[in-house]
């Protein structure tokens, strides 16, 4: 017999949260025919958001390293002055931005969703009349600024302008050892193209909510019923493909603010719709933002809302989805202590891993030579342009060593890379690191390109200053043990 006091099942809802989430593929088949919807809604997990940005990104170093990282998957912002020549460089699906390291107000605005930051700005002295023939060709075939004109001396660029740059870093990086998933203050099309709703009108009920940016967050809101057996409002996120590598990472932040209410947190391993899910229930204090601290070896796997039995901990190495929901239900049908149907609200203002191994965020090109100027006991004779002719170049060792020294006592996680004279030769050859400033030698620039993307996975680069140029012959290289052999300079992580 037909029950009247049950609510009317919107069935146009459930099709839609199948077709948004492709559990169905003739269903997104026929709407994408109707619509000529085509487009590629893959949800890219690795590089959602994670931003490397790359300072002096058209530059004969920088240009290298920005395809080399495109080229290892990562998400790169380009910091340019001359956006037409990036674009020249890279097209248009890389994202450039326009500011300058010697105007600190620019900066602020492209720092939003940084992971870690590569500078490999450098100034270009311009040569002079009169110059003697081994200054003139220390400048050969350099295109050089106009210091009269945009101010590039060696004291604006290299220390001011990284002075800047660090100082801008430093209040938009996130914790050393915190990965962020998503950060919901900086809003993005990506937000729309990633987390959907599912209500429990997938089983018959009447629950509704939503997703939306509002106050730099996103606002989980909705009403739920109990109505037609039902007691369940959710977003989820589509599969991430890649999906999220947190192996090494403790666990899971979620900075919320929630409405008192008990609400749970799932993440998922498996691609399909209908699978184990890993669990954690968090309480909420109304109108208070919160950080809840999700540990992965907390997590209860769970299927449909039953514990599941012999499964094993969850495998952070692939996290395909993640899941936030209200529901009557705690698990295996108990009820969830806080829970009243009615109107809710949960605010998220950003979810990250937390408790990782501290990798470094800043990594800096500086110049091998920068401590000679002026050291007793020196042979100029011996030593390269740079360092012969340093007063004549406005300083311009001596302003690459304080703009060292000033990134050294930030507390950022940095490694400082001091190559020899640069090349246009092909990398790829064997590398040479050494402590103390004293090599000499040349070193191809598409090497230190690998080398400063490298460094972004090493612990052992962290809080390091190394100096770096090229051996005799090509060589493959174990960068875990090239890393692991230098001295950390003894600077303290940002706590």
């Amino acid at each position: 017999m037909f029950d009247q006091n049950r609510s009317q099942w919107d069935l146009g809802r459930f099709f839609q949260t199948l077709t948004y989430f492709e559990v169905i593929p003739f269903l997104n088949w026929v709407q994408e025919w109707f619509t000529g919807d085509k487009e590629n809604k893959d949800t890219d997990g690795g590089k959602q958001v994670g931003v490397i940005l790359v300072a002096g990104a058209t530059g004969g170093l920088g240009k290298r390293v920005v395809r080399r990282l495109i080229e290892q998957g990562y998400k790169v912002r380009c910091l340019v002055r001359d956006i037409d020549k990036a674009r020249s460089l890279f097209g248009g699906g890389v994202d450039i931005v326009v500011a300058d390291i010697t105007s600190r107000e620019t900066l602020t605005p492209v720092m939003a969703n940084i992971q870690a930051i590569i500078c490999c700005t450098a100034v270009r002295v311009q040569p002079v009349e009169g110059d003697t023939p081994e200054r003139a060709k220390y400048f050969q075939g350099v295109k050089f600024y106009q210091p009269e004109i945009v101010g590039d001396t060696p004291e604006n660029v290299e220390y001011h302008g990284v002075k800047n740059l660090v100082e801008a870093a430093a209040q938009s990086l996130p914790n050393p050892g915190e990965k962020l998933l998503f950060d919901f203050t900086n809003p993005s099309l990506e937000l729309k193209n990633t987390w959907g709703v599912v209500d429990d009108v997938v089983m018959g009920g009447v629950s509704e909510s939503s997703i939306q940016l509002v106050e730099s967050a996103a606002l989980f809101a909705g009403n739920v019923s109990t109505a037609n057996s039902g007691g369940f409002a959710s977003v989820r996120t589509k599969n991430f493909e890649p999906p999220f590598h947190l192996s090494g990472y403790t666990g899971v932040n979620l900075r919320v603010k929630g409405d008192g209410k008990r609400y749970k947190f799932f993440l998922r391993t498996d691609t399909q719709w209908d699978s184990v899910a890993y669990s954690h229930s968090f309480d909420t204090v109304a109108d208070t933002w919160i950080d809840v601290c999700v540990s992965f070896t907390d997590l209860i796997p769970v299927f449909r809302a039953k514990t599941a039995k012999d499964c094993p901990p969850i495998d952070t190495s692939k996290i395909r989805s993640l899941q936030l929901m209200l529901s009557k239900f705690e698990y295996d049908s108990t009820l969830n202590p806080h829970f009243s149907p009615g109107s809710f609200a949960l605010q998220v203002e950003s979810i990250k891993a937390y408790g990782g191994e501290i990798l470094p965020q800043f990594i800096h090109v500086s110049s091998a030579g920068v401590t000679r100027p002026g050291r007793p006991g020196i042979n100029l004779d011996e030593e390269p342009p740079a360092v012969k002719l340093n007063d004549q170049l406005g300083g311009i060792l001596t302003w690459k060593l304080k703009g060292e020294d000033f990134l050294r006592k930030s507390k950022i996680p940095y490694t400082i890379i001091r190559p020899c004279a640069l090349t246009e030769e092909a990398g790829g050859k064997k590398l040479i690191l050494e402590q103390g400033d004293n090599i000499r030698g040349k070193i191809s620039r598409e090497d230190v390109a690998k080398l400063c993307v490298e460094a972004l996975k090493q612990t052992q680069a962290c809080n390091v200053t190394f100096e770096v140029k090229e051996g005799e012959n090509s060589d493959s290289i174990d960068y875990l043990t090239l890393f692991s052999d230098l001295e950390s300079d003894g600077a303290k992580v940002r706590s």
